[in-house]
């Protein structure tokens, strides 16, 4: 089973399991696997339990229905991922000696 079909065989769930990982917590919300660290490291998302960095993260499913249906919760959530992903383009670019247009 690929990555799509996973996706599309977990948002048809009737009833979803207390816990999500970091993909299943991505699809929930609307968000791409990568940009929940970015979430959490922003305070926006917090793993249950006390997880070690290299370790698998479980999101409460509760706690992500109830920012699911925020919507200030959710252009706040998109407005770091934006912002993130714009300062690491611009580091790369700068890196690279790129122009950096805003």
């Amino acid at each position: 089973m690929n990555i799509h079909e996973k996706q599309t065989e977990f948002l048809s769930r009737q009833i979803l399991p207390a816990r999500l990982d970091v993909f299943e917590t991505a699809w929930f919300l609307g968000f791409k696997p990568h940009d929940i660290p970015v979430l959490a490291g922003a305070g926006l998302l917090k793993p249950l339990g006390n997880p070690a960095r290299n370790c698998i993260k479980h999101y409460a499913t509760e706690t992500l229905q109830q920012f699911r249906r925020d919507e200030k919760w959710l252009a706040r959530a998109s407005e770091v991922v934006r912002q993130f992903w714009h300062d690491k383009n611009a580091r790369q670019q700068k890196k690279n000696g790129a122009v950096i247009r805003r």
